[in-house]
């Protein structure tokens, strides 16, 4: 039992390949599950991260259901490919294929547009305009956007951090992973990561206010920054 909760930890906090990539990049999954469920609640229902959803959500407007917008979610996907444009384009040019400075620069620039995006929403509430909401959304989205490219490029298996569906096919359909323990535990703590956002993030936007939603997603991400740089010796190791 304790050499396999040893595996287990080195998986996530000591990875051969990964080193400890693979327990920031569950930080950000739990973030993902607490934005998007304060962008669903709180910001003219839309996805900021899930653009398979905010797609799917479009067509929802473009047929006119009620509750959906289309300028709300053009918004969103809009700002997730300036961010994914961004961060594909222009940041391999500041730190090229180093992938511990490539985490650290995503997540300062995802905290910085995540703050101000809160300050933006102070005192909004469920009565702010909607331009105000889009707003809010479109920069979270642009945050987002960045925040995938990174993950794309770090490329640690089942660690995408917004979408979890190839992660649950894994679990239900790769039955010769059930025999390498590590592997399922990366699978459940991230399906466990982004479920435990999603959930913080419905309780504190349940009035359909985004500031308390900002907050924590705010506080999420500064703790992932924070953990970045304290753990920098360790990131250099894969660069």
């Amino acid at each position: 039992m304790n050499d396999l909760l040893s595996r287990v930890s080195r998986s996530l906090f000591d990875d051969v390949k990964h080193g400890v990539l693979p327990v920031l990049l569950l930080g950000l999954t739990m973030f993902t599950g607490v934005i998007d469920a304060v962008s669903i609640l709180a910001l003219n229902r839309v996805f900021v991260a899930n653009m398979t959803g905010n797609v799917v959500f479009t067509g929802f407007a473009l047929v006119g259901i009620p509750g959906f917008r289309l300028d709300s979610s053009l918004f969103a996907l809009g700002g997730f490919l300036i961010g994914a444009w961004l961060a594909g384009t222009v940041a391999p040019r500041l730190h090229g294929t180093r992938r511990g400075l490539i985490l650290r620069v995503t997540v300062t620039a995802e905290l910085v547009l995540v703050a101000i995006a809160l300050l933006i929403g102070i005192g909004a509430g469920r009565h702010a305009g909607h331009l105000r909401l889009d707003v809010i959304a479109a920069i979270c989205a642009i945050a987002l956007g960045g925040q995938n490219m990174a993950a794309r490029r770090l490329a640690v298996p089942d660690l995408t951090t917004s979408v979890l569906t190839m992660t649950l096919t894994g679990l239900a359909a790769d039955g010769k992973a059930w025999s390498n323990p590590p592997v399922v535990a990366r699978r459940i703590f991230a399906v466990a990561a982004m479920l435990l956002g999603a959930i913080i993030g419905a309780v504190v936007s349940r009035d359909q206010d985004p500031q308390p939603g900002l907050i924590v997603a705010t506080a999420i991400l500064a703790a992932v920054v924070v953990a970045s740089w304290i753990l920098r010796p360790r990131l250099a190791r894969l660069d």
